[in-house]
């Protein structure tokens, strides 16, 4: 790319200014870096403080450029490239703002911005130790990349040649939904926030320091990363169910899977660290799971903007796809070539946890993520290697392939997640525990037993519902013991917020897993033709009629309503066209969200002469506990992150004590 062009004043001085803020921060990046790495291997308290303050100046220049280019797209400068390819006078104010990241150089520039937040974050935070240094200079590796990216190869100050009237406008897929405005930032914030974990992880494996420090400082930077990318990959559903007319939320899309994995991963290593935490165990295995976290971020970005796989969620295949699977690689190789270097380091000092234990059971489930994450992979990539291998365009994977194992790994996870808690740490002993279990057990087959005798005959809907009693009944019991032993619940809570954050967030679990179930199994769908102000239709139990069919002209494009009226209900659907988008109708559903199921109502196609309109209705049981369960999981991931009021009370031995 001419430099020349990307600082041209004449043709672009917002953007000339833009490319300006971002060619600093590179420099201020390598400049970091290279302090970050000196300080390290001097000590020198001074250089690294020096290395501190650059991270300063990124953030403010990143920021300048952020606020520039948002500038640009709100003052319809098409001047600027980026501007005049996705953006347009008449679009709303918000999809202006968030044109800033639905297209490929500024989703980059976001990414950078929010990883130059977090690095000056930590330069606040950080502690006056050996660490220090080298957690700076492995963030400044990650900045000095998406930096430089944004800066060059993916630039969004590039100026025009000749400067339009106006713009082409967004994608019509992302300006049909206000969720566009919410997913992609909670995303970038997961993804992003990984990258603090995995530099203390670089950090404790270049000064050998690999005891239990760096996981008990990581961990509310892991858990803020993880609430985070768990509240992404559910708004991504929602904006799916309310936008793409399918009345689904997750097809093992290549992109949601991209998402995805790095979610398994990072649970996974929430839950092993407390095993480190505890026991000294499993030094090894939680270094390569946040390495492997980090780099799946990066492997989900490379998808995304390759364009090598199909997906609406993917941007279109430019010259950054060979830019990121190098990063991809050298995080990797790296990863690997300093945990080979540390290996006697990283051994346990302990025997490996026994079976039946708390860490057995932690264990356990780590497997159990590892193959689900490995799997998901296999699936998202397996077109891919049968086009390079054979040069066929036509293979895939569908969702069969994926649930045939994500249903069976998905209820072998609720099982552990219920019997974990319970086990204390060490060995359990197998009498006492097959009393406390006794209960859960009880519940979950009388639970299964009553959903059998109500017609309910789908093996994981049964399976589901016997295990989600299952670890009700223990999280029940959990809480009352623990409160018990505290002096009451207040005094429970305010003692261990870490604790009941982590009972919270398993029970959105559970409502998440049953939203899932039913909503996947006892989805009912069935299309019509409704005439205009004919008598009402009956369709799955409920009567259907066509009151009204109304053109509406918008600014950015034109809408085709249909008034519909369900058992004497009104609903609106809509068919959006947009004008950067010729004649493809883009569904907006109607959706009437109930505790116990929604009623979701699309319009297909149109009478051009407004006489009639096709449309579908699907009746899908608890869909909205997938969303309500997302909001009680964060909620519960908030609240590990409160400090306790005092010191923790001390339980006995034996099963009373799992409960810590």
């Amino acid at each position: 790319m001419n430099l020349l062009n990307l600082i041209s004043f004449s043709a672009s001085p917002l953007g000339a200014l833009g490319q300006l803020s971002l060619l600093g921060a590179l420099a201020f990046s390598v400049a970091g870096l290279l302090l970050a790495v000196l300080g390290g291997l001097r000590g020198d308290a001074h250089v690294t403080e020096a290395a501190r303050r650059a991270t300063w100046a990124v953030f403010a220049l990143l920021t300048l450029g952020t606020l520039i280019l948002l500038k640009a797209l709100l003052r319809d400068d098409f001047t600027v490239r980026f501007v005049a390819e996705h953006s347009m006078r008449a679009s709303p104010t918000w999809v202006k703002v968030t044109a800033l990241w639905g297209a490929l150089e500024g989703s980059i520039l976001l990414w950078a911005w929010l990883l130059g937040g977090f690095t000056f974050i930590l330069s606040l935070t950080l502690r006056r130790d050996a660490l220090r240094p080298w957690a700076l200079g492995a963030m400044f590796v990650s900045l000095l990349f998406f930096v430089g990216v944004v800066a060059t190869v993916a630039s969004p100050f590039t100026p025009v040649a000749s400067v339009p009237l106006d713009g082409r406008g967004p994608n019509p897929a992302l300006q049909n939904h206000w969720m566009m405005a919410v997913h992609p930032v909670l995303l970038y914030l997961g993804f992003v926030g990984l990258s603090v974990p995995f530099a203390y992880a670089v950090a404790a494996l270049v000064t050998g320091r690999l005891s239990d420090h760096w996981v008990v400082v990581t961990r509310r930077w892991t858990l803020i990363a993880w609430a985070f990318l768990t509240a992404a990959i559910v708004a991504g559903g929602w904006w799916s169910y309310e936008t793409l007319g399918w009345g689904g939320y997750w097809a093992w899309d290549p992109v949601e899977n991209a998402s995805f994995i790095p979610w398994l991963l990072t649970t996974a290593f929430l839950h092993s660290i407390q095993i480190q935490e505890r026991r000294g165990l499993m030094r090894s295995w939680n270094v390569w799971l946040i390495v492997l976290a980090y780099s799946s971020t990066v492997l989900g970005t490379f998808l995304n903007r390759s364009g090598i796989v199909q997906s609406v969620h993917a941007f279109a295949g430019g010259p950054v796809g060979p830019v990121f699977l190098g990063f991809l690689a050298f995080l990797l190789v790296s990863g690997t070539l300093l945990a080979a270097w540390r290996a006697p380091a990283l051994r346990d000092e302990t025997d490996p946890p026994a079976p039946l234990s708390r860490e057995g059971a932690f264990l356990a489930g780590n497997w159990l993520f590892l193959v689900f994450a490995v799997m998901v992979l296999v699936g998202t990539l397996f077109p891919t290697f049968v086009e390079a291998a054979q040069g066929r365009r036509d293979a895939s994977v569908g969702p069969a392939f994926y649930n045939a194992f994500a249903i069976p790994l998905g209820l072998g996870l609720l099982a552990l997640m219920g019997v974990g808690p319970l086990l204390p740490w060490r060995r359990a002993d197998g009498q006492s525990l097959w009393r406390a279990l006794l209960p859960l057990l009880a519940g979950g087959v009388v639970t299964a037993a009553a959903a059998f005798a109500l017609g309910v005959r789908h093996a994981g809907v049964l399976g589901t519902l016997a295990l989600s009693a299952y670890n009700v009944i223990g999280l029940i019991l959990l809480s009352t013991r623990a409160a018990r032993q505290a002096g009451g619940l207040g005094a429970a809570l305010g003692a261990q917020p870490r604790r009941y954050g982590a009972y919270l967030a398993h029970l959105g679990l559970i409502v998440v897993a049953l939203g899932l179930a039913f909503s996947g199994s006892f989805r009912r769908d069935a299309q019509v033709t409704l005439n205009l102000n004919a008598a009402p239709v009956t369709l799955l139990a409920e009567r259907l009629q066509l009151t009204g069919l109304n053109a509406v002209t918008r600014p950015d494009g034109k809408s085709v309503v249909a008034d519909v009226q369900i058992d004497g209900r009104p609903f609106q659907a809509r068919l959006n066209t947009y004008t950067q988008g010729g004649d493809t109708a883009f569904p907006a559903p109607a959706v009437r969200y109930g505790p116990l199921g929604d009623t979701y109502l699309v319009m297909t196609s149109v009478d051009p002469r407004g006489q009639w309109a096709s449309v579908r209705l699907i009746e899908s049981p608890l869909v909205s506990w997938i969303w309500w369960g997302t909001l009680i999981i964060c909620v519960g991931a908030a609240l590990t992150l409160a400090s306790p009021r005092r010191a923790t009370v001390r339980a006995p031995s034996g099963l009373a004590a799992a409960t810590d």
